[in-house]
């Protein structure tokens, strides 16, 4: 029996009932699909559609053959795969470990390779559930010296996710972005929305979805990280062009309680002459979860407010909770539509906090649709353009993925898709609305959320130098899994003693690195913590606020820094906007691993804690208390230490002084951005 059929831009297998089709798919990639279940169209899950490809398509005896561009897969009548590279190299392949493999020659002159085995293990794996799913599993064979990267935010120090186990879930502080990039030359994206784990362990990588209706991932080949990274943006899609008026200073803390809190706080900082790009309305503006609107005795004219920041050139964001209250405005209507998550089994509450809630089922479009409506009514039609998604996890208080249910399955199924959809509401709406330039900032993505205008957050993460550590993997990380814009709470979210000279130590360092980053964001929850006035009103619970967050929150010394940084970010601007056209038009990161930017320097390979922020301006933060030195990778080239003037010549590590006004820093010597430091530097 012929288990192979070859198509015109596809090669099929199928046995006893199941199927397997691999398809051009982009310029230089492969999308794998397999199941046991009946054919049938699957959804595309990350990919945007793919245009039509002159894939060459081939069969040599036992073996098919897809090329497209710089990639090849093979399948042999047995059903399993492997990936080579345009000059043939090995990049990925199935691992199969079973009595009855017969062992063959890939291509002509190949040495055989037996991996005959009694241990019955197969590089496919379905194991039928309930409901017409399966838990799925994927294996591949092991590679020596194999670095990897990417896969989204995960709180962790690793920049190298090689010997790492990652679950494939949505959590505060973590978002799931299945996309990895290999040191060997190939990025995978597992383009399963499901809930499951990568597993990169040193005898093999495997992935599993926990229920799933078919295996599929895409894979691409390329010669730099760059080349990856870019193909697989050619087809998830590239982020919007930021708008210019964003890339300066954001402020922020939990939370301005009122419209006269938060318009003196932009009046001060336009007294001081510190330019202010957005100042943002955090949550429980709203009487009730799930009014999204001001509440009145609060907020008595939002138009007005928004309208005298517009006058001082700083843009409202307002903050938008995917929880509803049953006792919102909104709660029946979409109660009755079915635009709300449902429990599978128990009482259907998903949230305690400041009251019982439900969430938003963002997956159902409907609910997308009737959420904008609200929102543009409430805040759109009154001047507000830019939207913070908060709780884009979901943050369920329990993370029991198997206990609820989406309009587009269960949440083992297709959960991990949420935040994408939540983001999507949001850009629909602004697009329909005339828009262009869409930024929202929001807690969590999926692959693919890049192209919705995600501008993803850190999320919840605690005040400390580990916490700034890990920031810096995830921050990297990400922006290798297609989502270059990112930004942290600066000094992190729970804690930080506005007195507190350690916190102001912490502040200052994590300040100077977000200067280089995608956005200089301040926010957190300070102590001293102000309770509410009153615990309830009109039976509903209110919330606490936070100590100052401003610049001028933490002493004079501590406030002269930023603000000399804060000026800084100021004249590096043109040089942002730059990256932001960079990362629009072909997906590149701004954050930018030192390996991204110089693939041929093996050392590079090495370094987890400096990058660069884009081409030209190397950056290595201090990431421990009470560090005034550190030791800096400079590559091949000439570099300026932009503090001193000091010339240098790279190919070379070297020991640099850090005091607390200084972040270690160096730009390429033929860098016009050094103009932008000349007020900074040494006389």
């Amino acid at each position: 029996m012929d288990t192979l059929t070859l198509q015109p831009d596809a090669v099929c297998w199928s046995y006893n009932g199941e199927w397997l089709r691999i398809e051009a798919h982009g310029h230089d990639g492969l999308r794998l699909r397999a199941s046991p279940y009946p054919e049938r169209d699957v959804p595309p899950g990350a990919l945007l559609p793919s245009p039509g490809h002159s894939a060459h398509v081939t069969r040599d005896g036992n073996i098919a053959r897809i090329a497209n561009g710089g990639i090849v897969a093979e399948i042999d009548l047995q059903g399993r795969v492997r990936f080579l590279n345009s000059q043939g190299r090995l990049l990925l392949e199935e691992k199969w470990r079973q009595r009855d493999t017969v062992t063959q020659y890939w291509t002509v002159g190949e040495p055989e390779t037996r991996k005959i085995s009694a241990l019955a293990l197969s590089g496919r794996e379905f194991k039928p559930l309930h409901g017409g799913v399966s838990k799925i599993t994927v294996r591949f064979e092991a590679k020596q010296d194999e670095r990897l990267f990417g896969m989204g935010q995960y709180q962790q120090p690793n920049l190298d996710l090689a010997g790492c186990s990652l679950e494939l879930a949505q959590r505060n502080s973590q978002a799931s972005v299945p996309f990895v990039v290999s040191s060997h030359g190939y990025g995978l994206l597992w383009n399963s929305s499901a809930v499951g784990e990568a597993c990169f362990a040193a005898n093999g990588m495997r992935w599993t979805s926990d229920a799933a209706r078919a295996i599929d991932y895409w894979i691409t080949a390329g010669d730099t990280p760059a080349d990856i990274v870019r193909s697989y943006a050619s087809v998830t899609g590239t982020v919007p062009m930021m708008p210019a008026f964003a890339t300066g200073l954001w402020q922020c803390k939990l939370r301005y309680r009122t419209q006269d809190e938060l318009l003196d706080v932009a009046r001060d900082y336009a007294r001081r002459g510190i330019p202010l790009s957005v100042i943002v309305a955090d949550f429980f503006h709203w009487p009730v979860q799930g009014d999204w609107r001001f509440d009145p005795r609060e907020w008595p004219d939002p138009a007005a407010m928004t309208a005298e920041l517009e006058a001082m050139g700083v843009a409202l964001m307002v903050s938008v909770w995917p929880t509803v209250d049953p006792r919102s405005d909104n709660y029946a209507t979409m109660a009755e539509r079915g635009y709300l998550v449902n429990a599978n089994r128990g009482i259907n509450i998903h949230q305690d906090f400041l009251g019982n809630t439900r969430f938003i089922d963002a997956t159902h479009p409907g609910a997308r649709a009737f959420i904008w409506d609200v929102a543009k009514r409430n805040y759109r039609d009154l001047g507000v353009k830019l939207f913070w998604l908060d709780e884009a996890e979901p943050e369920y208080s329990a993370y029991d993925f198997d206990l609820y249910r989406y309009h587009a399955g269960d949440v083992r199924e297709v959960g991990n898709a949420y935040p994408l959809h939540y983001t999507q509401a949001f850009h629909d709406g602004l697009k329909a609305d005339g828009e262009t330039e869409i930024v929202s900032l929001v807690r969590c993505a999926w692959a693919g959320s890049q192209r919705y205008g995600a501008l993803v957050w850190s999320g919840d993460i605690q005040s400390s130098f580990d916490s700034m550590r890990n920031q810096l993997s995830a921050g990297l990380n990400m922006g290798l899994a297609g989502i270059p814009w990112w930004t942290t709470d600066i000094g992190g979210f729970h804690g930080g003693h506005v007195d507190d000279p350690a916190f102001h130590e912490l502040l200052v360092r994590w300040f100077q690195w977000a200067v280089f980053s995608p956005i200089l964001r301040m926010h957190g929850h300070r102590d001293p913590i102000t309770p509410p006035e009153v615990p309830f009103r009109d039976g509903i619970a209110q919330c606490d606020t936070g100590a100052g967050n401003e610049l001028w929150s933490f002493g004079g010394d501590v406030y002269a820094i930023l603000r000399r940084y804060a000026a800084l970010r100021e004249r590096l601007r043109p040089y942002v906007g730059d990256l932001m056209r960079v990362a629009h038009e072909q997906g590149d990161p701004l954050m930018r691993t030192m390996f991204y930017q110089y693939p041929a320097d093996p050392h590079c390979w090495t370094i987890d804690d400096q990058y660069m922020f884009g081409p030209d301006i190397l950056v290595a933060p201090i990431l421990a208390a009470g560090a005034s030195a550190r030791t800096v990778y400079l590559p091949a080239g000439g570099w300026i230490d932009p503090w001193t003037g000091d010339r240098l010549e790279g190919g070379t590590a070297i020991e640099r002084d850090a005091a607390l006004d200084r972040i270690p820093v160096f730009v390429r010597a033929d860098a016009a951005v050094i103009a932008a430091f000349a007020e900074d530097a040494d006389d």
